[in-house]
């Protein structure tokens, strides 16, 4: 991580670590990367093969679709691999543009 970003990091984790809610995402985010990371570094693999799968090996604490989206928002803009991340996730719902998809407010139509 670039001292750019790594200021953010520490930034955002000073932030969100004020209330349970706000620290359950990042604690999320560094489980759920420190997953990803293991699993490539381990089996060869790209985020691509390991993204989804390792999301729900960190949810130990039970997440919501709102603090998802958070930390794939937060990981992506801090993470060596977050774009990688931010594409895989976007693809999911059908969205290849910038930003970053929050699962939280989808709609379902009939």
């Amino acid at each position: 991580m670039d001292k750019k970003k790594q200021a953010e990091w520490e930034n955002c984790k000073a932030i969100n670590s004020k209330d349970d809610y706000s620290n359950g995402v990042i604690e999320y985010a560094i489980l759920w990367a420190q997953y990803m990371e293991y699993l490539m570094a381990k089996h060869d693999k790209k985020v691509s093969d390991v993204w989804d799968m390792s999301s729900h090996f960190a949810d130990i604490n039970g997440i919501t679709g709102f603090m998802y989206g958070c930390a794939v928002n937060i990981l992506s803009s801090v993470w060596k691999y977050g774009e990688e991340l931010r594409v895989q996730h976007n693809s999911k719902y059908g969205h290849e543009g910038d930003g970053v998809v929050n699962p939280a407010i989808l709609t379902i139509s009939a």
